[in-house]
């Protein structure tokens, strides 16, 4: 099971739960394509070949040209990706647990490299502000429907 990297100067962990069915969910979720359309700081997205292990996919958000690999897979429970993007290394897990009608979805970042080490604070907040955006948007786009 991939984690993060914990002795990364940059971890942001948060959680939400959705009232929505955890098969929307994970769908919104892991069409990434289709981000942009739900996720106002994602400007664009493209998955390079099917959703798995190995399988790569370009992004676009807060001015950042990402490309992130997936190294987990867990259709419905778990999705894990990271890479590297100008100079931080960013490790990412996504788990989404089924409570009865509602969906817990739990996130962890960490972030290391240089430019991490010389603006800690202000990146874990940018880190954190993003994910809490991230999470809000999902949790919207979930309980209004697909």
């Amino acid at each position: 099971m991939h984690t993060i990297d914990e002795n990364a100067p940059v971890i942001v962990r948060l959680s939400t739960v959705i009232d929505a069915p955890i098969e929307r969910v994970w769908q919104l979720h892991t069409d990434i394509g289709a981000w942009a359309a739900w996720n106002a700081d994602v400007d664009e997205a493209t998955l390079d070949g099917p959703l798995r292990p190995g399988t790569s996919f370009t992004w676009k958000t807060h001015g950042l040209d990402i490309t992130s690999t997936v190294t987990e897979l867990v259709p419905g429970e778990r999705i894990v990706w990271g890479g590297p993007a100008n100079g931080i290394t960013g490790i990412h897990v996504w788990t989404f647990e089924r409570t009865g009608d509602r969906v817990t979805v739990r996130t962890e970042e960490s972030w290391s490299g240089a430019p991490v080490d010389a603006a800690t604070e202000e990146l874990g907040q940018a880190l954190d502000q993003s994910l809490r955006s991230w999470l809000t948007s999902l949790k919207d786009r979930a309980e209004r429907g697909v």
